[in-house]
């Protein structure tokens, strides 16, 4: 089985989106990460769900967590406001690893090898144009998870 067999439609996020648009659709689709893709439609990051969090955390209680316990339910409540205004771009971390990509034309042992190198749970799947010696965008399959690719595996023990 191929890359492109196993490669599923996954959520994805422009740079430029808002903030808040990204962590209503983690917290809607129960995600663990969005792929956050370009103008082209092709992947530039993963935007983990545990990132948009520590932006809601405010820094002194990053610094001292036992400071976390002052904190009232009331000011809790408004911790999604530090995201408002603030674009999915803002919210990567500096130093955001690129995505993993496969080929379309991978093999699944393939995948399974640069998921566990990388120890990435999900890697975007692109279509490259056939013929390398033209001009041409890859393009966006999708994504396997690493709980598809077990499942897959899983069900070929059978």
């Amino acid at each position: 089985m191929r890359a492109r067999d196993l490669a599923e439609p996954y959520p994805t996020i422009a740079l430029d989106d808002q903030a808040l648009d990204a962590a209503r659709l983690l917290a809607e689709r129960r995600l663990p990460g969005v792929l956050v893709v370009d103008g082209d439609g092709l992947p530039k990051a993963v935007l983990p769900a545990s990132q948009l969090v520590r932006l809601l955390v405010p820094g002194y209680v990053l610094e001292d967590p036992s400071l976390a316990a002052v904190i009232d339910e009331a000011h809790a409540d408004r911790m999604c406001a530090a995201l408002e205004g603030l674009r999915v771009r803002e919210c990567l971390p500096k130093d955001v690893p690129l995505p993993v990509l496969a080929d379309a034309d991978d093999t699944t042992v393939e995948v399974a090898a640069l998921m566990a190198s990388s120890r990435t749970p999900l890697v975007a799947v692109l279509e490259r144009p056939r013929d390398r010696r033209t001009a041409g965008t890859p393009r966006l399959l999708g994504a396997i998870t690493a709980a598809n690719l077990l499942q897959h595996l899983l069900e070929a023990a059978r």
